[in-house]
């Protein structure tokens, strides 16, 4: 008789399962400790802000504990705090230097978009010229956004033929676009995915499906593939920020 398909894993499938998760996560903390060390190498308040976080907390809560009789139960908890306070400090500090070595780079807005949070759908460089300038197309809950770098003066011209392109395929669905950059009305490296949430939501996940698909036939009819800038130097750091998210 046939065995179901609902049979148990065997042995020997337990122990490769088992074996697999504690290599993936051996390969984590080997990827935390490395950013570690360089961060801490470069940044010589980390230690200091990371110690003050563990041990004020604790001082804290132990005081606390004082005026409640109970100090030495509150301590632990409050260096538990302490702990988790330090790597959202230690988090926050590598993603700024990360953003830091990127900022200006050609193909740092590409890699930001590579690195967003969320449901957001990416296409980059469906647009650009032979000086790297460049249009990224993400599709998310806010609509469609198209995001530029480069040249002011030529991605103006860029983006302008990209939404009507995309209107053409959209219809009513609301075009976003971005210039990133520090001058006047571009939005910052750092603060392009703080600045794309804040966007009102305006479609659910299945238009996005339908907007994705009549977008990718634009896509196919493009011209060649076009240059997407150097990797941003803070980009090898891009594994450990993913390690940093799960934690």
């Amino acid at each position: 008789m046939a065995k179901g398909t609902n049979a148990k894993p065997s042995k020997e499938a337990k122990a490769a399962a088992k074996a697999a998760r504690k290599k993936a996560s051996k390969e984590r903390r080997s990827q935390l400790w490395q950013a570690f060390q360089l961060q801490r190498k470069e940044d010589k308040l980390l230690l200091p802000l990371m110690i003050g976080s563990i041990v004020g907390l604790g001082l804290i809560f132990f005081l606390i504990g004082l005026a409640f009789g109970i100090p030495w139960l509150l301590l632990p908890i409050g260096i538990l705090v302490g702990v988790l306070l330090a790597f959202v400090i230690f988090g926050r500090r590598v993603q700024k230097s990360v953003y830091g070595k990127a900022e200006g780079q050609r193909g740092a807005a590409a890699w930001a978009l590579d690195n967003l949070q969320g449901s957001w759908r990416v296409s980059n460089a469906i647009a650009g010229t032979t000086q790297l300038d460049a249009v990224h197309r993400v599709i998310g809950r806010p609509g469609v956004i198209l995001v530029a770098e480069g040249a002011p003066q030529r991605v103006k011209s860029l983006l302008a033929q990209e939404k009507k392109k995309t209107a053409r395929l959209v219809g009513d669905t609301p075009i976003y676009d971005i210039v990133v950059g520090n001058d006047e009305g571009q939005v910052p490296l750092s603060q392009l995915q703080k600045y794309m949430s804040k966007l009102p939501k305006n479609i659910d996940s299945k238009r996005m499906d339908s907007i994705e698909s009549r977008l990718a036939a634009l896509g196919k009819r493009g011209g060649p593939a076009l240059p997407q800038g150097p990797i941003p130097g803070g980009a090898k750091m891009k594994g450990m920020q993913r390690t940093m998210k799960r934690r």
